[in-house]
């Protein structure tokens, strides 16, 4: 309780929108963090899937340290810079999409993609009514106005209500509600590939075609947010590529920097069109800093043999959980995701789990108050995956109630 009590008063100035941890992280190294007692953790969140390299990686190092030996930390946009621009045609070649608009976060990032889409679908001026936005069940966008909007938490919208009108929230998995929808009110739908702070939820391809062949038959902008589940998360660069479906507007954040923040909007030439000089903005966004730093991420992350090990990862872990779940079939019901996103679904509340894991040295984080997430960084070793397996397992059974136990 000290200790607690101690960090309470450590955290005395900063606003309480968190709850505080007895933990002051000092260092991180590769998969783990270290606090300034010197016990070391090892971390399953990446930062909320941020660190996909994790903590002081080289290539992030070298470019961090060569960026700043330039001296040029910021020149704004009303100046050219070369990370800002390599980064945007790396960026584009590698997805599909024409051009790039830079900002600092994944909110910014959604609002900016609804700007975008309400700037095209009212291209010529003759659509003022089509500004709705189409989002789904489960889904979690952010915490602005307009990505709260279309973000399905009543209890995190209703405090700040009204929020920004339009927004139709559908259950994916049901075709009839998305027909039901008026499309000439709407101006985009917008779908996380994996719904990560919903649960863990990949939506099949066959839903994200259904959602390309439904906004293209209607004239609407089709935005992917990947900013969870994208850049190598799931064994490809980015979520949605199984399905063949191209968007017209990508949202990318999260990993994209290695942890500075950064936040990306990619978009086909058409969308790009309909934006004007001085309709969008952003001071930092793109800062030569960051961008030099993102440049050394998405090489690292793009590789194929990345990629790859990050799909075998994946395998390994999936069959660990499965053996944990053997194990304690009446607890994990069931175990989602892909790569190294993956969801544990508890019949009984996660928080007394990522308490145990925690103090037993193991973070985590939640999607919900019965899905564990586990986001590694991707370059975890097949030994602390193993691990990581252990102090989860032991979490789970020293969290189990006797009918559980004797079960």
């Amino acid at each position: 309780m000290a200790t607690l009590n101690k960090a309470h008063q450590a955290r005395a100035h900063l606003l309480g929108v968190y709850a505080p941890t007895p933990h002051l992280f000092v260092r991180g190294e590769g998969t783990w963090l270290v606090d300034d007692t010197g016990r070391r953790f090892l971390d399953f969140t990446s930062g909320i899937a941020v660190t996909a390299l994790g903590h002081g990686h080289p290539a992030v190092r070298r470019a961090l340290e060569e960026a700043a030996e330039s001296g040029l930390i910021h020149t704004s946009n009303l100046f050219r810079t070369h990370p800002a621009e390599a980064l945007a045609r790396e960026l584009a070649e590698h997805s599909g999409l024409d051009r790039v608009f830079f900002c600092n976060s994944g909110g910014e990032a959604v609002e900016a993609s609804l700007k975008f889409a309400r700037r095209w679908a009212r291209r010529g001026g003759d659509n003022p009514e089509r500004f709705g936005v189409v989002a789904l069940k489960d889904a979690f966008h952010g915490r602005l106005f307009g990505s709260l909007a279309v973000t399905d938490r009543p209890r995190y919208r209703e405090p700040f209500e009204p929020l920004m009108p339009g927004a139709v929230f559908v259950d994916p998995a049901d075709p009839a509600a998305l027909e039901a929808v008026d499309p000439s009110t709407i101006a985009a739908l917008i779908a996380e590939p994996i719904q990560g702070e919903g649960g863990v939820q990949p939506l099949p391809d066959e839903v994200l075609r259904r959602f390309r062949e439904w906004t293209t038959r209607h004239g609407v902008a089709l935005i992917f947010d990947e900013i969870q589940c994208g850049l190598g998360r799931t064994g490809t660069l980015l979520a949605h590529e199984s399905s063949g479906v191209r968007p017209d507007i990508l949202t990318l954040a999260k990993p994209l920097a290695g942890g500075l923040p950064m936040g990306a909007v990619l978009m086909t030439e058409e969308v790009a069109a309909s934006v004007q000089p001085g309709d969008h903005g952003t001071t930092f966004g793109g800062g030569p800093l960051v961008a030099a730093v993102a440049r050394a991420v998405l090489a690292e992350i793009a590789a194929p043999d990345f990629l790859a090990e990050v799909r075998r990862k994946g395998d390994l872990v999936t069959g660990l959980l499965e053996e944990i779940q053997a194990r304690h079939p009446g607890r994990i019901l069931e175990i989602r995701g892909r790569g190294l996103m993956r969801g544990v679904r508890l019949s009984t509340p996660i928080a007394p789990v990522v308490a145990a894991a925690q103090e037993a040295g193991l973070l985590l984080v939640g999607a919900g108050p019965d899905v564990i997430r586990l986001l590694p960084p991707l370059t975890i070793s097949d030994q602390e995956l193993a691990q990581a397996m252990e102090l989860l397992e032991g979490a789970l059974e020293a969290t189990s109630t006797p009918q559980e136990v004797t079960s």
